[in-house]
């Protein structure tokens, strides 16, 4: 049975919000750009879809405030505010620990909520989000202008594209809920801040276990949008769909339904990250350098555009290689490979890519790379001992666009190909005796 009820958020806004079934298991629906709850439960492939794939367990809806049931006309439509509603939600039904869903808008505000809160979040499931829209500023605006104008046509020009493939019956059922959702005030004020979002400074610090969906005709978020989110997060996992529908109900929605089924039964998604390997193991540190310096010459803005290339750069060659991330450090990265030439492998290749940037972009990204082999220990899912210690002091004697190594690495891929030169003992920073070190030749 459902039930309805209303919870108050920041600036006195009251939340309307449902719960449907019982279960130990709660889930989070986070509203779509416009949503009217007893409107979109009318909607028959809404209601199949959660119930398919959430059986058994609690499932929360609420409209976000100035939409469907809550408060209209609210003076702040800010993420922080957003964020605040969810968090009311949260709290008043006491619950401890559940997942989220996120489409599109609500993507946003799932990703800050989850950053900020990663003790409560157990799954992060994101349909058709994104970072940032300002690429599509001037659209939004098109838009805006349009409901300034008449509601009505601006609704129904939101579902068609939206939804161009759909069929035209279930189009105007989207842009009757839209219409009524919403004044055209608030629509407005709606829009315009979701082109101020960026929700990139939360990304880094995702913990929970990510499912990103996106279809790959959406006209409304980009594909890449979707595949930028899967490569920022650190957890995430990225699987495109087929389609053009920005709405997730309409069109295909069984290979969604698979998907989200598969990701909340795997061990990775019930919160438990792969275990860190036993033995041996080749510990890389990544480090980049003048990060710094860069922040004060480009202003924080740009020099955080650098360093989501760098990020990237650094996690598109970790999934190629088979590496683990086992943690961000702001510039730099420390992973761990099962083999001392895997880690060479994509070590080298992230340095290759670095250059082929550097030789098209203005702002050039030099990484300084050390490379170790131990035993280390694991713990809290990270490695401590005196083999990571080494890694890293071994990466501070680097230079931008170095790879260094220690003796033992180089022993272990003998006769592998890799070329290497000589650069003496050297004495790192906490060790008694000097180290021998070996630079690694990747050019060509």
């Amino acid at each position: 049975m459902e039930r309805f009820q209303f919870v108050t958020s920041s600036g006195g806004v009251r939340i309307a919000v449902s719960t449907l079934g019982e279960g130990p298991a709660a889930a989070i629906m986070i509203p779509f750009w416009f949503s009217h709850m007893p409107m979109e439960r009318q909607l028959p492939p809404a209601r199949a879809f959660f119930d398919s794939v959430f059986p058994g367990w609690l499932q929360v809806y609420y409209d976000k405030r100035g939409i469907g049931l809550s408060d209209r006309n609210p003076s702040d439509f800010s993420l922080d505010a957003l964020v605040s509603d969810l968090e009311a939600v949260v709290d008043s039904l006491g619950l401890s620990e559940f997942a989220l869903w996120g489409p599109g808008d609500g993507g946003c505000v799932a990703m800050a909520y989850a950053a900020t809160h990663p003790e409560r979040v157990s799954h992060l499931i994101l349909y058709g989000a994104y970072r940032s829209l300002q690429g599509l500023a001037a659209l939004l605006e098109a838009l805006v202008a349009l409901i300034g104008v008449e509601w009505e046509l601006a609704a129904e020009a939101i579902a068609q594209l939206a939804n161009p493939g759909a069929d035209p019956e279930a189009r105007s059922a989207i842009a009757a809920v839209i219409r009524s959702a919403a004044t055209s005030d608030d629509a407005v004020r709606m829009l315009r801040e979701a082109v101020a979002l960026d929700v990139t400074p939360f990304l880094g610090r995702i913990q929970a276990p990510t499912l990103i969906l996106h279809r790959r005709g959406d006209r409304v978020v980009p594909f890449e949008a979707g595949r930028e989110l899967a490569i920022c997060i650190s957890t995430a996992r990225f699987v495109p769909l087929d389609g053009d529908s920005h709405t997730f109900v309409l069109g295909d929605i069984a290979p969604i339904a698979e998907a989200v089924t598969a990701f909340l039964e795997t061990a990775e998604a019930r919160g438990r990250r792969p275990s860190l390997p036993a033995g041996p193991i080749s510990i890389l540190f990544t480090d980049m350098e003048g990060s710094t310096a860069l922040t004060q010459y480009l202003g924080d803005a740009k020099a955080r555009e650098v360093l989501r290339t760098h990020e990237r750069i650094v996690r598109e060659a970790l999934q190629a290689h088979g590496g683990l991330e086992v943690k961000a450090m702001g510039d730099g990265f420390m992973a761990s490979f099962s083999s001392a030439a895997r880690a060479l492998e994509c070590a080298i290749a992230m340095q290759q890519a670095f250059a082929a940037h550097n030789e098209s972009e203005g702002t050039p990204i030099r990484v300084r790379m050390g490379l170790n082999v131990g035993e280390p220990i694991a713990e809290d899912e990270d490695f401590f001992g005196t083999a990571v210690i080494m890694a890293a002091r071994i990466a501070a004697e680097a230079q931008g666009g170095e790879i260094m190594a220690s003796d033992v690495v180089r022993q272990l891929v003998a006769g592998r190909g890799f070329l290497f030169a000589d650069r003496g003992e050297a004495v790192l920073r906490g060790f008694d005796d000097p180290v021998r070190l070996f630079e690694v030749r990747w050019q060509g």
